[in-house]
C-alpha cells in the first residue's frame, strides 16, 4: 500500500472535502434559520441552493469513484498512473465546486459546471477500464 501514498492522499482530500461541505452547508443553512434538508425551490441563484448541492454533487461522486481506487489498488495499476487519475479527479472536483459556490452563468446547468461534472465522471470512467484491463491481462 505504500506505493500508493499519494492516491491515498488524494482519495483522503475527496473525503475531507466532502465533509467541509458538509459542515458548510449545514452552518449555513443554520445562520439562515432554514432547516436541515433540501433546500426548496431549486435556484440556482440561491447562494444556499448551490451550497446544499455542491455538497450532495460531492456526496453523490465520491463512491462511485473511491470504489474504483480500491480495487485499482488490489489490482495492482501502476500507483503513478492511479495518482494521475486521483489528483486530475480531485482538481476537477475542486474547480467544479468553486465555480458552483460562486454562481453566476457558469454555475448554470449545461455549461462550465456540467462540462466539468463530466470530465470527473470520464476520470472515472478511464479508471474503471485502467482497472479492468489490469484484471483482464
Amino acid at each position: 500500500m505504500q506505493a500508493y501514498w499519494l492516491s491515498i492522499l488524494g482519495v483522503l482530500a475527496l473525503c475531507l472535502q466532502s465533509v467541509a461541505l458538509a459542515v458548510y452547508s449545514g452552518s449555513s443553512k443554520g445562520f439562515a434559520g432554514k432547516l436541515s434538508g433540501p433546500v426548496i425551490p431549486a435556484d440556482d441563484d440561491d447562494p444556499l441552493y448551490r451550497i446544499d448541492r455542491v455538497h450532495m454533487n460531492s456526496v453523490e461522486a465520491l463512491a462511485p469513484f473511491v470504489v474504483p481506487v480500491v480495487l485499482a489498488m488490489l489490482a495492482g495499476v501502476g500507483p503513478a498512473t492511479l495518482a494521475v487519475l486521483v489528483w486530475a479527479h480531485l482538481a476537477i472536483r475542486l474547480v467544479h465546486m468553486a465555480i458552483y459556490l460562486r454562481g453566476g452563468n457558469a454555475a448554470k446547468g449545461g455549461s462550465v459546471r456540467t462540462i466539468l461534472y463530466v470530465s470527473g465522471a470520464l476520470v472515472m470512467l478511464v479508471l474503471i477500464v485502467v482497472t479492468g484491463w489490469v484484471v483482464a491481462v
